[in-house]
């Protein structure tokens, strides 16, 4: 084990120091508190020594000093909310009409109003309570992913039964936790190309969804739908998901799309598909911009995905690597 070391003033060089509990008084927004902090002390010379990590100690045991008095919601339970309910510190607190910023200060070990604390401390305690403003204000929030999630998390908690995600459902979650700044249409791609190497690597489709040959590339309508208010923004995602639903191999293709195809933008990543033979095939002799519904059927994604498999002798889902590379050279 390490000796913790530190400066001495008395010795005048890096020493090792032990900590001792010592009764500590203080004052903070002019109120007074007695409590129990630490003290450095160094093993040769016995002088108090300062470490900063003690000194942290002891500003957080005032703090929780006051907040106990003055029944302020505990530190600990601030940060345990966010994960309790399955939502982003930003979303909570759009979502509470708080300023985007507020939440995440409070995290940070900034004092709530008694106003704030007594709502935090509600929503700790009351799944019912924070489910009630999750439907009331889910209007607040930039995505209904984020909506969703923490809705389904609620509900488990509140022993309510959810609807399984379908598997499409449980990607795009997986996506946009893992992947920033992902546009609609880059999203639409980034299934598109799931989809094809899922199949090249273990001929099987990890999506039951079909996808539509749209003048924009391959597009599934539903997933348009429910994302196209952001236009050409990201759509947010969550900070955390649950990446257990999806199988090692999954994710092995999922995290090779997201960084080797996700790094391309959705503009970059539709003219890949206006290359390749699904798109082409499917639209036939339509003009470039025509609307179309025609779907682009699973066989001919697994046909082509796999021919590219066997042309690059890829081995394993890092290797999409060399396709995306070659794709990019092609278009420029």
């Amino acid at each position: 084990m390490l000796e913790r070391m530190t400066f001495c003033e008395e010795c005048r060089r890096d020493v090792a120091y032990t900590e001792i509990e010592v009764a500590m008084q203080n004052e903070l927004k002019r109120e007074t508190f007695e409590y129990t902090g630490k003290q450095a002390v160094c093993t040769e010379c016995g002088s108090e020594v300062y470490v900063a990590e003690v000194e942290d100690y002891n500003l957080k045991a005032l703090y929780d000093a006051y907040r106990k008095k003055n029944s302020i919601i505990a530190l600990e339970k601030i940060l345990e909310i966010p994960e309790k309910y399955g939502i982003g510190k930003r979303p909570l607190s759009l979502l509470l009409g708080w300023g985007e910023m507020t939440f995440s200060r409070y995290c940070d070990g900034d004092m709530p109003s008694k106003q704030y604390s007594h709502i935090l401390k509600h929503i700790y305690d009351d799944p019912a309570f924070y489910r009630s403003i999750l439907e009331n204000n889910k209007d607040n929030l930039k995505s209904p992913t984020t909506y969703e999630k923490s809705k389904r998390i609620t509900d488990a908690l509140l022993g309510t039964v959810n609807t399984p995600l379908t598997k499409i459902e449980q990607v795009i979650d997986y996506l946009l936790c893992k992947c920033e700044d992902i546009t609609p249409l880059a999203l639409q791609k980034a299934l598109y190309y799931i989809q094809g190497f899922y199949f090249a690597f273990i001929e099987e489709y990890v999506l039951e969804d079909d996808c539509e040959a749209w003048a924009h590339g391959p597009v599934y309508p539903k997933v348009y739908h429910k994302y196209s208010s952001y236009r050409f923004d990201p759509i947010e995602g969550g900070e955390t998901c649950d990446d257990s639903v999806l199988s090692n191999y999954e994710k092995a293709v999922i995290d090779s799309v997201i960084k080797n195809l996700c790094c391309y933008s959705g503009k970059i990543l539709e003219g890949f598909t206006h290359a390749e033979d699904p798109w082409l095939k499917t639209r036939g002799d339509l003009p470039v911009t025509a609307a179309s519904s025609r779907i682009i059927h699973k066989k001919l994604i697994g046909d082509y995905f796999k021919t590219v498999k066997e042309h690059f002798a890829m081995i394993n889902p890092a290797d999409i690597e060399i396709y995306s590379k070659k794709m990019f050279e092609r278009l420029n």
